[in-house]
């Protein structure tokens, strides 16, 4: 049993040397810990510490490529070179490597194939009211539209099992968090959580300006991660509403006629029109999206396959 440890960095020389001396090196039930270093076009020392540190796993950026592209570049590196568990941590340090065991073992013992840590958001002192609102808000919008019940759905402090990875498809450039846990309920594999507490704060995030940033991009992320794995439900639920709101203007059209009220009501009738015509296009797009949902899954399905040969059963 292999376990990969990877650690996305954009210029972390002063808090990396925390991160990769806390992280344990035997773990129950673990033959081999390794050390995955990310380095996302950092401009400092970050890659001659991490060396300075016996770490000899890279992989490398010429510039920024994102949070979500440094995952998925590691994941594919890690599973090349026969990685059974990827845990995902921070250069930042803001996560507590210590627990890296507790994350692992629901793993090993095959109760569950992705473990989230559970921050504890409410908590965190340097979180301010709002944005503790807005991280279970978060939270409720992931699990509706995934099926699971992870307390802190935004947590990038995770473990992943080489199946569950193999059946996981990073599409978005933001991150990877909200889009991973969608398609993994989608898939029906089996998550889980650990709770943790956090270590202080090192640092601003750099994955986002502003909390409204934060909220804007992981809202584009979810909707697109729904969309492409239930859009049938969303089509539906909207030409539903129209048909209702449609109905409206008929019923009053009916109303005003049968009541002999002076005019001719045509508005009530193009409103009502307008909104039928608009239901009936929901539903067909509806339809094309479910379609394209299907071809999606079959393409899947051959990734699948592929991956399986690349990485090894």
């Amino acid at each position: 049993m292999k376990v990969f440890v990877q650690i996305p960095c954009l210029n972390e020389e002063e808090t990396l040397p925390s991160v990769i001396n806390s992280i344990p090196r035997e773990i129950p039930g673990v033959d081999e810990v390794e050390i995955l270093v990310i380095d996302d076009g950092s401009t400092d020392r970050t890659v001659e510490i991490a060396r300075e540190l016996g770490v000899t796993h890279f992989v490398r950026h010429a510039r920024n490529m994102g949070l979500a592209r440094s995952f998925a570049d590691g994941v594919d590196y890690a599973l090349r070179n026969g990685a059974d568990i990827v845990v995902n941590t921070d250069g930042d340090n803001q996560y507590p490597q210590a627990r890296i065991p507790e994350l692992v073992q629901p793993i090993i013992h095959g109760r569950a194939e992705i473990v989230v840590a559970d921050r504890q958001t409410g908590k965190i002192e340097h979180f301010s009211r709002f944005k503790k609102i807005m991280q279970r808000f978060g939270s409720w919008v992931v699990n509706k539209a995934a099926g699971t019940d992870l307390p802190d759905a935004a947590s990038g402090f995770r473990a992943y099992s080489k199946e569950s990875l193999i059946r996981l498809n990073v599409v978005t450039r933001f991150s990877y968090t909200m889009e991973t846990i969608i398609q993994a309920g989608y898939k029906r594999l089996a998550i889980t959580s650990v709770p943790v507490e956090t270590n202080p704060k090192t640092r601003e995030s750099r994955l986002f300006k502003n909390i409204w940033q934060h909220m804007l991009l992981s809202g584009s992320a979810i909707t697109r991660a729904y969309l492409m794995y239930r859009p049938y439900i969303v089509f539906a639920s909207l030409g539903v509403i129209l048909a209702v709101a449609a109905l409206i203007p008929f019923v009053r059209y009916l109303v005003l006629v049968a009541l002999d009220v002076q005019g001719d009501h045509l508005q009530s009738l193009l409103i009502g029109a307008i909104l039928a015509t608009g239901s009936l296009l929901s539903f067909a797009l509806g339809v094309i999206a479910d379609l394209t949902r299907i071809n999606r899954s079959l393409s899947e399905d051959a990734l699948e396959y592929l991956k399986i040969q690349r990485y090894g059963d």
